[in-house]
C-alpha cells in the first residue's frame, strides 16, 4: 500500500462516482421513503463508504481523516458564525426586537402585497448587511410571525424570504461568496457583481411578479382580523415594544455599513440586546444567558405565536452544526480522493464548446453543493478546475464567477442537508418529519434563487452576455490555482477582492 498520496492516479469515473450515488441513495430512502429528515447518519455512512474507497486504492485513514479535517477548518468561520446567529435569535426575541417588528409588520404590511413585500424587504436588508444567515435570522424570522397572522402557508413565505435574502448574499460586496468567486477566478469584484445583473434582475423581477400574483393573506375576513388582533395582544401583553427595541438590528446594519466583520458584529448586537432584554424586559442577567444559550421560551397562550417566538439560543444550532460536520467530513474524504476532482476533470475534457463549458460550470457547484454540503468548495473547487478551459476558448473568467455563484450561492439554501438549507429550514422552523415533507415546498417556491442559474444556462445556449477574453489582459491559465493555494495558506487573495479573507462569515 503506498504511503504518498500524491503517487495514486486519478480513480475511474465509475469509482468516483460510486461512493456518490451510493450516498444520494441512503439519503433517498432516509428522506422519501422513512419520510425522516434527519440526513446526518446517511452522510455518515457516505463518509464511511467514500474512506472504504479511498482505502481500497491505496489511501492511509490518517490521509483522508485530515482531508475531511481541513474541510471543516475551511468552515470553522461560517460554524462560528451559525453559532453566534443561535445566540442573537435567542436573545433578539427576548429583548423585543423580533416581537416588535412583528407587531408593527402586521400594522403596515398590506397583505395583498406581503409576499412580494417579503422578499423586497430581505433583498435590501441582505444587500446592506452582506449576509443572508443574519437576515434570514432576524427581518426573515419576523416576517414569518407576520406571515402566521396573514395565514400564508409557510412554504410561501420561506420562499419569499430566502430569495430576497441570498440575492443579497449575492449581489453585496459585504458577502463572503460574493468575494470568493471573483478571488478564486482572478476578476475584479465590481466587474463580477456587473457582470451578474443580466441574471440576478431578470430572476428578481420574474420572481416579484409571481409573488405579487401570488399575493398573500386575506386580512379582511373576520377570522383573519380576530387572529392578527390576537397575535397583536399578545405581542403587547408579553413584551414592552418601540424604538429602543430595534436598537441591535440598527447596530447590525451600520456595522455592516462600516465593513466590520461578521462575527464581531453580530456578538456587539447580541450584546447590546442583552442589555436592552434587562433593562425594558425585566430579564436577569442569567435569564439572558439562558436565551443565548437555550432560546428563548414564553408562554402567551397563543399556539402559532409561542412556536415562532420558543426558539433561539446556541443549543438550536446544534442539528445544523453536526449536519455540516457530518457533511464536511463526506466531502473532504472526496475531494482527499480525488473523486471530486475526476469528476469535474471529465466535465472540463469533454466540454469543448462555451456552451457546454458554462452549463457545467453552472451545474458543477450544485453537483458539489449536494454532495458535500459546503458552498465554500462548490465555489472554490470548480472555480480552481474551470479556469484554464475558460482561457483555453478565450472565453473572459467573469462568465466562469458569474457561474459558479450562481450554482453555489444561490443553490446553496435549496438542498436541505447543505449548511445554508440546514439553517434556513432550523430557523424559520420549517417543521420536517413524520412523513410530513410539506415545509420542503419552499425549495421550488424560491423562485429567484434557481431561476438565476437557469437564465444563466439559457443565455449560454444562445451566446447572450457571454464576453470573450481581453488579448492584453489574458492571465496565465495557471495562475489562479497558484493564487488559491496561497490564499488557503496565508489567506491572501488577487487585487480588486474586498475580503482579506473571503471565507470568513456566512
Amino acid at each position: 500500500m503506498p504511503h504518498d498520496s500524491k503517487t495514486i492516479a486519478l480513480p475511474s469515473l465509475g469509482m468516483a462516482l460510486l461512493p456518490i450515488a451510493l450516498t444520494i441513495g441512503l439519503l433517498a430512502i432516509q428522506l422519501f421513503y422513512y419520510g425522516d429528515f434527519t440526513p446526518h447518519i446517511p452522510l455518515a455512512l457516505g463518509a464511511a463508504i467514500a474512506a472504504i474507497f479511498g482505502w481500497s486504492r491505496g489511501y492511509r485513514w490518517q490521509e483522508m481523516q485530515a482531508g475531511g479535517f481541513k474541510l471543516l477548518h475551511v468552515a470553522m468561520p461560517a460554524v462560528a458564525t451559525l453559532i453566534v446567529v443561535g445566540m442573537l435569535i435567542g436573545v433578539l426575541i427576548s429583548s423585543g426586537t423580533v416581537p416588535t417588528l412583528i407587531y408593527y409588520g402586521l400594522e403596515l404590511l398590506s397583505p395583498q402585497w406581503f409576499l412580494a413585500a417579503t422578499m423586497l424587504m430581505c433583498a435590501i436588508v441582505s444587500l446592506v448587511v452582506g449576509s443572508s444567515w443574519t437576515t434570514v435570522g432576524t427581518v426573515g424570522l419576523a416576517l414569518m410571525g407576520i406571515g402566521i397572522a396573514l395565514e400564508v402557508p409557510v412554504y410561501w413565505t420561506a420562499g419569499a424570504i430566502v430569495s430576497g435574502a441570498f440575492f443579497g448574499d449575492k449581489m453585496s460586496p459585504l458577502s463572503d461568496t460574493t468575494n470568493l468567486s471573483p478571488a478564486v477566478t482572478e476578476t475584479n469584484i465590481f466587474d463580477h457583481i456587473k457582470n451578474m445583473l443580466p441574471t440576478t434582475v431578470p430572476a428578481m423581477l420574474i420572481a416579484l411578479v409571481i409573488y405579487a400574483w401570488v399575493g398573500g393573506g386575506d386580512q379582511e375576513g373576520a377570522s383573519s382580523l380576530a387572529r392578527i388582533v390576537n397575535i397583536r395582544e399578545g405581542l403587547t401583553d408579553a413584551f414592552q415594544l418601540g424604538f429602543w427595541q430595534l436598537i441591535p438590528l440598527l447596530v447590525i446594519l451600520t456595522l455592516a455599513f462600516l465593513k466590520i466583520a461578521p462575527i464581531p458584529a453580530l456578538f456587539t448586537a447580541t450584546v447590546l440586546g442583552g442589555a436592552i432584554a434587562m433593562l425594558t424586559q425585566g430579564a436577569s442577567f442569567h435569564d439572558v444567558l439562558t436565551y443565548a444559550h437555550s432560546g428563548y421560551t414564553v408562554d402567551t397562550g397563543i399556539g402559532p405565536l409561542d412556536t415562532l417566538l420558543n426558539r433561539g439560543g446556541v443549543t438550536s444550532m446544534t442539528w445544523v452544526v453536526t449536519l455540516i460536520i457530518f457533511a464536511l467530513i463526506f466531502g473532504g474524504i472526496l475531494e482527499k480522493t480525488r473523486c471530486l476532482e475526476k469528476v469535474v476533470t471529465t466535465i472540463t475534457e469533454k466540454a469543448r464548446s462555451f456552451r457546454a463549458l458554462q452549463t457545467s460550470a453552472v451545474l458543477t457547484p450544485v453537483f458539489v453543493n449536494a454532495i458535500a454540503g459546503d458552498v465554500y468548495l462548490s465555489i472554490a473547487l470548480p472555480g480552481r478546475m474551470y479556469v484554464s478551459a475558460y482561457d483555453r476558448l478565450g472565453y473572459s473568467r467573469l462568465n466562469l464567477s458569474r457561474a459558479i455563484e450562481e450554482g453555489g450561492t444561490l443553490v446553496s439554501p435549496l438542498i436541505p442537508w447543505n449548511v445554508g438549507g440546514a439553517f434556513v429550514i432550523t430557523t424559520l422552523g420549517l417543521t420536517v418529519g413524520d412523513g410530513d415533507l410539506s415545509a420542503l415546498l419552499y425549495i421550488p417556491l424560491s423562485f429567484a434563487c434557481w431561476l438565476s442559474p437557469v437564465l444563466s444556462i439559457i443565455y449560454a445556449q444562445f451566446g447572450w452576455f457571454s464576453h470573450k477574453a481581453d488579448p492584453q489582459k489574458r492571465p496565465n491559465s495557471d495562475q489562479p490555482a497558484r493564487l488559491t493555494s496561497q490564499a488557503e495558506e496565508d489567506g491572501s487573495f488577487p487585487e480588486g477582492s474586498m475580503a482579506t479573507n473571503p471565507l470568513e462569515g456566512a
